[in-house]
């Protein structure tokens, strides 16, 4: 499995591209970039080949940029089913944190976890893992043993915020709990480094960190 990351600077979260048979994009950032993006991936692939753009949770930073990008691509938007909600109806929970509005987006497929994403010679698996929003999933491929995590947990230990709307400490604790039980090897988040062939340690160290709680 080929991954590219974008953007990932000042609040922006980090995109990545999943380059199989078929291409997806997890998350699109605030979409204040949106330009600067598509020149990026335009040097990668035709932005018409993205099959799936799969929204790790509904905070702005994350998705505000899924709609411009959905109607550049004709991709099919993929998110759990409590983003959902939000996502659809345009409420406005973070993107004034930014002096933007939400975008009502049309979510193509509502997940619950334990769905899989098709890519043809790569399957994503879809794990809910609430705590940081309602709405937050994680995203496994079991070949490369990848973890693409949103803000559910960081390199170097570090966890998702829990104060903001939807979110819920022991929700939290239960998801890294979970992720605990996969054999992770590249750990993708949504913001900052990601990690290769260490992946367990940091979600290891987050969960120590969490037990403190």
């Amino acid at each position: 499995m080929e991954v590219k990351r974008y953007l990932g600077y000042e609040f922006e979260s980090n995109v990545y591209l999943i380059k199989g048979e078929k291409f997806a994009v997890i998350d699109t950032g605030t979409g204040l970039y949106s330009k600067d993006l598509v020149e990026e991936m335009k040097e990668e692939i035709d932005i018409e080949e993205i099959e799936y753009i799969i929204l790790t949770h509904e905070h702005f930073d994350h998705c505000g940029g899924a709609k411009e990008l959905k109607e550049l691509s004709n991709s099919k938007i993929v998110a759990h089913e409590k983003s959902s909600e939000i996502l659809e109806k345009g409420l406005n929970i973070s993107a004034s944190f930014f002096n933007a509005i939400q975008p009502k987006i049309k979510i193509d497929f509502k997940v619950k976890g334990g769905e899989a994403i098709d890519l043809g010679n790569i399957k994503l698996k879809i794990f809910y893992t609430p705590g940081h929003s309602k709405g937050s999933i994680s995203i496994y491929e079991e070949k490369s043993k990848s973890l693409f995590s949103g803000d559910t947990v960081f390199a170097g230990g570090a966890f998702g915020r829990t104060d903001f709307f939807g979110g819920d400490l022991e929700e939290l604790k239960n998801s890294i709990r979970m992720l605990r039980m996969l054999e992770i090897k590249n750990l993708y988040p949504g913001h900052g480094d990601y990690v290769i062939y260490e992946g367990d340690k940091h979600i290891a160290m987050a969960e120590k960190m969490l037990d403190k709680f």
